[in-house]
């Protein structure tokens, strides 16, 4: 597994852990800047470590073939000193240092084309990160948004449940019933209290007081011609008027 394989892999599984503790979005877009960040860090310090290898076996081929070059010159001076003997094993040691020389180039090549990935790999990544940065603001701005709705929800549930207000008419209604019943009770108490008969008696003597009063004010001449005193019926049906004008008549 590469090393970019690992960070990816590491990623969702902090990403998945945050996810599972449920915890607060903003909270964990920052640790998750933080920690493809840490990861970003990480990466760099391999890929560098990738590219010190790259370097050091271009030396390595780069060294083999001036050793090449060194054996072959020595072959060259052995042969123009007649030692012929020398000249096969300087030759031989060419050899060696050819094939080395020729190996280390391929392992070179090879590795600076993977080293040349992991750099686009890390750049992407460098990218992805910053583009996540950009988008964290707008991610929270969602998240609240969300959590805004939400709670507005919740709030017009909790409106339109009608259980309070429908308790709160049954009692006004009950204390409106209670209140209608005490007058109720008032009203029988005041026309059960007492002797209704002497009530009866009472209200007639305030009328026959008025009618008496207004008798007095005729005679006295204070009420004007044709505005006759109230009569009231009395007995066997015989009016005050006639009451008073029989008393006059005793009288003379």
């Amino acid at each position: 597994m590469g090393i970019f394989d690992r960070l990816s892999t590491l990623l969702r599984s902090n990403i998945n852990d945050l996810i599972s503790r449920a915890e607060n979005p903003e909270k964990m877009l920052n640790q998750l800047i933080v920690d493809m960040r840490t990861q970003l860090a990480k990466a760099k310090q391999q890929v560098a470590s990738a590219i010190a290898d790259e370097k050091r076996l271009a030396a390595q081929a780069e060294q083999e073939k001036k050793l090449a070059e060194e054996w072959e010159k020595r072959a060259e001076l052995a042969v123009r000193e007649n030692r012929d003997d020398l000249a096969k094993q300087a030759l031989l040691r060419y050899n060696e240092h050819v094939q080395g020389a020729v190996q280390l180039q391929e392992t070179w090549v090879k590795h600076r084309e993977e080293t040349e990935k992991l750099k686009l790999s890390l750049r992407q990544l460098n990218d992805k990160i910053e583009e996540a940065k950009r988008k964290k603001n707008i991610l929270i701005a969602r998240a609240k948004r969300a959590e805004a709705h939400k709670r507005i929800q919740e709030t017009m549930s909790s409106i339109g449940d009608k259980s309070a207000f429908e308790t709160f008419e049954r009692m006004a209604e009950q204390i409106e019933h209670e209140e209608r019943k005490l007058i109720a009770a008032a009203e029988i108490n005041e026309d059960l209290s007492g002797d209704t008969l002497m009530q009866q008696f009472h209200s007639l003597e305030k009328a026959d007081a008025d009618q008496q009063l207004a008798a007095l004010k005729q005679r006295m001449g204070l009420l004007g011609a044709g505005s006759p005193p109230e009569t009231r019926q009395l007995g066997k049906g015989a009016t005050e008027a006639e009451l008073v004008d029989d008393e006059d008549e005793h009288h003379s």
